[in-house]
């Protein structure tokens, strides 16, 4: 589990091909091993991950084919920067809201630009997730928990402070970029709750 407060940003060193999996390797920004031990869990730009082995100043991560085409990780290239939290533990604090680190589609770039003193970001979706987005509530974006401003049937906003662009990868987002989107958890457990009172709405 995950909270959405990126805690550094990653860069790719390489994406390759191997016989039963694609490798990942990162260069890794922690001051500590604390959460990188083999086995251990990482989100890469929201999507979670497992170390291949002990990590350190870098880390390895197998990707398989359903990775790559549900996430926008197949898009890295060497130099790439990368969005980073390890998992919370069960005494850690909830800065951002629940995060499983399992990305539900991957949404495109639609406006990026200054209004007054603000970023103004906007995301083009399939209309078909719109209904897990509200005004004020959360939206992980390629792994940070974000407030949502505006949503339409095929498309949300978001304002971006300046903590946020110095901390992650987005200050580094063009149009037309693919970024990975997580919806709100608790959102999909009420509509899997209601079907038997209103009906499941993909009927």
């Amino acid at each position: 589990m995950f909270t959405g407060i990126v805690e550094g940003v990653g860069k790719v060193e390489s994406l390759v091909e191997e016989k039963e999996s694609w490798c990942l390797t990162l260069a890794l920004p922690f001051e500590d091993k604390d959460g990188l031990e083999a086995g251990a869990s990482l989100a890469v730009n929201g999507c979670c991950l497992t170390f291949r082995q002990q990590g350190n100043t870098h880390g390895s991560f197998d990707l398989l084919d359903e990775t790559l085409n549900r996430t926008n990780l197949g898009d890295l290239n060497p130099g790439d920067l990368v969005n980073l939290e390890r998992s919370v533990p069960a005494t850690g604090r909830m800065g951002g809201h629940f995060v499983t680190g399992h990305i539900d589609v991957v949404g495109e770039v639609e406006v990026f630009e200054e209004r007054g003193k603000n970023l103004y970001f906007r995301v083009a979706l399939p209309q078909q997730y719109s209904k897990y987005l509200v005004d004020k509530g959360c939206v992980s974006v390629d792994g940070c928990s974000l407030t949502v401003c505006e949503v339409e049937d095929d498309s949300f906003a978001i304002w971006l402070i300046p903590h946020t662009l110095g901390k992650t990868n987005l200050k580094q987002r063009t149009i037309g970029d693919r970024i990975n989107l997580e919806f709100d958890i608790l959102a999909k457990y009420v509509e899997k709750f209601s079907y038997p009172i209103v009906g499941d709405p993909h009927s």
